[in-house]
């Protein structure tokens, strides 16, 4: 699958897609940052979610499945000389009671299909979301959405990045705790 590389201010509009933030998790906003990467984590809450999907012109049903997903926007920076690789199957989310299923693209692609959710629809909710994989080259920057089953307990995500054009080099192995879902204030 091909994906569309955007310049970094569109990007960054999509991960400010709305202002508003929950004051009950408003400092909550894990990242990290190194001489090779930078990384980080903002959960949204149901109502931001639905705003953003309803401007687009998504229906009630798919809007009302989305409320009840926990939505993490990731962005990512590749600050180093060499190619960082972003592969999602290598990342683990878990709470106390265990790993996390993160909710994939195959996933969703079953579920709007069986909602009977219009392609168009489907294209832009794709569009929102974290590459399952991406070669970043040097500078190059990323932003997207992670989707998670909706969730009280705090989250750790542990995130795997190879190195090298080749896979060959260090991994860079990140692990953030805690991450909550954002609730509506």
């Amino acid at each position: 699958m091909m994906y569309l590389r955007l310049p970094a201010h569109f990007l960054l509009s999509l991960l400010l897609f709305t202002s508003s933030v929950s004051p009950l998790f408003a400092a909550e906003a894990p990242s990290y940052e190194s001489s090779q990467l930078a990384i980080g984590f903002k959960s949204r809450t149901p109502e931001q979610i639905a705003a953003f999907y309803e401007a687009r012109g998504f229906n009630k049903p798919m809007i009302d499945k989305l409320k009840q997903q926990c939505f993490i926007t990731t962005w990512i920076h590749n600050k180093s000389s060499h190619v960082i690789w972003l592969d999602l199957s290598q990342w683990q989310f878990s709470n106390t009671t265990g790993v996390i299923e993160r909710h994939h693209r195959q996933y969703w692609e079953t579920v709007w299909d069986e909602m009977q959710i219009p392609l168009a629809h489907q294209a832009t909710f794709r569009w929102t979301l974290l590459p399952e994989a991406l070669d970043f080259q040097p500078d190059e920057r990323e932003g997207g959405n992670i989707i998670l089953p909706r969730d009280d307990r705090p989250i750790q995500i542990q995130a795997t990045f190879p190195t090298l054009a080749d896979k060959t080099g260090t991994p860079i192995t990140i692990k953030f705790s805690p991450l909550r879902c954002a609730k509506d204030s």
